[in-house]
């Protein structure tokens, strides 16, 4: 494996993956962040060297800024070397190359070796939690973060819960999350379950939609990774910082109830083909088909994602005054509440590829806030005590307390 000279500069930032539907976005985001800091060196890797100039080109041109001497790096996922040459050219890999559960471990093996640390944007929570099973300790003994679901819906849930439950002002004993969109929400959901399900995931259980009045609409549970995200933070601020485990479930608003049986009603044609191996390989062959024209594998259109907002509203529960010691119990029911939002746009790119770079930005800037020097982390975990909330609010997502009230 190829190691690097000391004597050579290493970039801040190599987007891998980049001439992909999100590294496209990416690179696009990191220009107008690199633009507010001049200091910040970065460059672009894929497989084809000629793709990677072309993209160059094409955001030189939509940007306006000069990206002609911006460094490439080929890089390969099916050759070690190559990702090991990358990772040692870089203090961050920003990795765009999914489905983490195939592509991200090769990649992080990479990092690991060479000292570097790593982000990407996996909602695929058994890759995830294997990630930090099996690497935790040897990136804690490089002092390299390893940090994954670092863009949407990761970042608003799993930051939102740390955030609002500092908000609080007592203990917090449990969140429930309400994910809603001005536009493709049924999309949105259709997608998650599509995915879901040809991976093996329980489908949606009909006795799991309600009316909700918090998030004004039917709502099913949120097949995403939200859950095993927030859980794993949870679990390190009860073991490292002493804090109560929040108790955590995400819904999505589908609007209306119609609209809800679409969905349960695809989700379960959906898990009855997937019992099949032929039925998943035809799955994932013919999304459009199977999912009536709203699954495809071409990416929304720019028109779409600039038009496309989110909302996510947090129901957190709790009492007015914490317990000198987590492992005690209230003799009495929770006696205060909080209603709290986090709102953005465009959540499958742009406020996607805007977190994701920021997480990359504050592990450069901020990693003496970090947990334990090194290691894997969801981003709660990782972010808890660092200004990328503050980051994040700068560059056009919100975190705002609607209301509080006492029992």
């Amino acid at each position: 494996m190829l190691k690097m000279s000391s004597a050579e500069k290493r970039l801040d930032i190599i987007i891998y993956g980049a001439t992909g539907f999100t590294g496209r976005y990416t690179v696009e985001e990191m220009t107008k962040l690199a633009a507010e800091k001049p200091s910040l060196t970065w460059g672009i890797s894929g497989r084809n060297k000629t793709k990677l100039e072309d993209l160059i080109k094409e955001i030189s041109e939509k940007t306006g800024k000069d990206l002609s001497n911006l460094p490439v790096v080929v890089a390969n996922n099916d050759d070690e070397d190559s990702l090991c040459e990358m990772a040692a050219k870089a203090r961050v890999i920003v990795n765009c190359v999914g489905p983490y559960r195939f592509y991200g471990e090769p990649v992080i093996k990479a990092c690991i070796a060479s000292g570097t640390h790593h982000v990407d944007v996996s909602g695929e929570p058994q890759y995830m939690e294997r990630m930090q099973l099996e690497y935790h300790e040897a990136s804690k003994a490089k002092g390299i973060y390893i940090v994954s679901a670092c863009g949407f819906d990761s970042i608003p849930a799993d930051l939102g819960v740390v955030f609002f439950s500092q908000k609080f002002g007592g203990e917090v004993n449990s969140v429930e999350t309400y994910l809603s969109s001005k536009c493709d929400v049924p999309n949105k959901i259709l997608e998650i379950s599509y995915s879901s399900d040809i991976k093996g995931e329980d489908p949606i259980k009909l006795s799991s939609l309600h009316n909700s009045n918090i998030a004004n609409g039917w709502c099913l549970p949120f097949l995403g990774s939200d859950r095993s995200v927030v859980y794993r933070t949870q679990r390190y601020l009860y073991e490292h910082e002493k804090k109560r485990p929040v108790q955590m479930q995400a819904y999505v608003r589908i609007g209306s109830l119609w609209s809800s049986f679409m969905v349960i009603f695809v989700a379960l044609m959906f898990s009855v083909l997937t019992k099949f191996k032929m039925g998943r390989k035809m799955l994932l062959k013919y999304p459009r088909f199977f999912s009536g024209g709203f699954i495809s594998h071409d990416g929304p259109t720019e028109e779409v994602m600039k038009a496309t907002h989110f909302q996510m509203t947090f129901n957190l529960e709790g009492w007015k005054e914490p317990l000198a010691e987590v492992t005690d119990n209230h003799a009495a029911a929770p006696d205060k509440r909080m209603l709290a939002q986090v709102k953005g746009t465009n959540p499958g790119y742009g406020a996607t590829c805007v977190a994701l770079l920021l997480s990359g930005l504050t592990i450069l800037d901020e990693s003496d806030k970090m947990p334990d020097k090194g290691g894997v982390y969801p981003p709660g975990a990782a972010f808890a005590k660092t200004s990328l909330v503050e980051r994040l609010m700068k560059n056009g997502m919100t975190f705002e307390v609607i209301k509080e009230e006492l029992a």
